[in-house]
């Protein structure tokens, strides 16, 4: 039962993205109020294809959203690496056969405005969530039990605060006063185009990862297959801070002059591509102050070569809910159970994303050893290295 303090002030959630509406919507379902604030004027997300994982699939399962979320998505049929210079083969991992059987949901891929509004959709079907748009969050104090948001609009008072803000959260700076996000050195460039400007022979239902010298490029189908993904990433010291921009082909083309002709074919076929620069933060243990905590990328950013932002985010709002319901009146002891689940996952999810992004990048005689390795796994051994991010929460 919702006591009387929560029932006249709605938890607060800040940011509008996927983990902030999978947060509201987890909350929701359990009876609680909810104001949800996102600074853009309106509600849509940006960004090109994202991957999900069978650990994702559990959370949609338990959302009931599996059936929404599949006529989405795009099932490819394996995950490929690829050299990116010699256009040869280091493996293949089937994604039916033993893989179904070890983690019983799919792996697919879905443009991140679909997911996006799946959430925003399931919502809206919600008649105790209030989204408030065009509202940029400054800062936030506690006095007692309450919580106060401070906005540009004015302000605003809940039972307890959300962070979902992101990777400059405003939110995490009062909590853990860390200073601005880590820059890689990497860059990456992102383009959709439609499928069938694509070379036939590199259209296959893949998720193919073609691994260069300090460069790699992923690409694979959207919306059943109408539209095609491409990231082109590499490094660079040239930019400190970036985000949908307009990217420079020039320079791309330049980082990847090494690269085997289907890599530079695929790369020949776009345009425009926007540009990111990809940032994370070191792993904290504190995401929580009184009242308010953080999820996503403010709690954990991460860098994007493990695809498991979005998931981490999603897993986040199921176990920040479970523990919220456990006890209705004392927001503060949740929000550190919640915490204490999943910082060392999502810390070690952090972690192997900087590993993993080496691993894609290697030169020369740690390029050879990276094949030698993958081409000696089974798939037995490459499933069981899967297996404590996939069986999920």
């Amino acid at each position: 039962m919702l006591n009387s303090l929560v029932k006249k002030h709605p938890i607060l959630v800040a940011g509008g993205g996927i983990g902030g509406f999978a947060a509201a919507l987890c909350l929701a379902r359990q009876g609680y109020p909810i104001q949800l604030f996102e600074q853009a004027q309106e509600i849509k997300e940006i960004g090109a294809g994202i991957q999900i994982g069978p650990n994702a699939f559990r959370v949609f399962e338990r959302l009931g959203l599996v059936e929404k979320v599949t006529a989405k998505a795009s099932m490819p049929e394996s995950l490929v690496m690829m050299d990116g210079i010699t256009a040869e083969e280091v493996v293949s991992i089937p994604l039916q056969g033993q893989f179904r059987e070890r983690f019983q949901y799919p792996y697919a891929l879905i443009h991140r405005a679909d997911l996006h509004q799946i959430f925003v959709d399931a919502c809206a079907a919600e008649l105790n969530i209030e989204v408030v748009t065009g509202t940029r969050v400054e800062n936030f104090t506690q006095e007692g039990a309450l919580v106060t948001l401070h906005t540009e609009r004015g302000d605003y008072t809940g039972a307890a605060l959300i962070g979902a803000d992101g990777l400059w959260s405003t939110i995490r700076a009062q909590i853990a006063n860390d200073g601005p996000p880590r820059v890689s050195g990497h860059i990456a460039y992102r383009a959709v185009l439609p499928t069938s400007d694509v070379p036939e022979e590199l259209r296959s239902n893949t998720m193919t990862l073609w691994a260069g010298a300090k460069t790699h490029l992923v690409q694979y189908h959207l919306r059943g297959g109408d539209l095609f993904n491409l990231v082109a990433v590499f490094h660079s010291d040239k930019y400190v801070e970036g985000w949908d921009s307009k990217g420079d082909k020039e320079e791309l083309h330049k980082r990847f002059c090494d690269a085997a002709p289907p890599v530079k074919a695929l790369l020949d076929k776009i345009d425009s591509w926007r540009m990111w620069v990809l940032c994370d933060r070191e792993p904290i243990k504190q995401w929580t102050s009184g009242n308010v905590v953080l999820l996503g990328d403010a709690a954990h950013p991460m860098l994007q070569y493990m695809a498991q932002g979005a998931c981490m985010a999603m897993e986040d709002a199921v176990v920040l809910a479970e523990e919220v319901g456990r006890d209705a009146t004392d927001f503060a002891s949740a929000f550190v159970r919640y915490q204490n689940r999943r910082y060392l996952r999502t810390g070690k999810v952090q972690m192997s994303a900087r590993l993993y992004g080496e691993f894609y990048h290697a030169a020369g005689v740690n390029r050879e050893l990276r094949n030698q390795f993958l081409r000696a796994r089974s798939l037995e051994q490459t499933l069981d290295g899967m297996a404590w991010l996939y069986k999920g929460i």
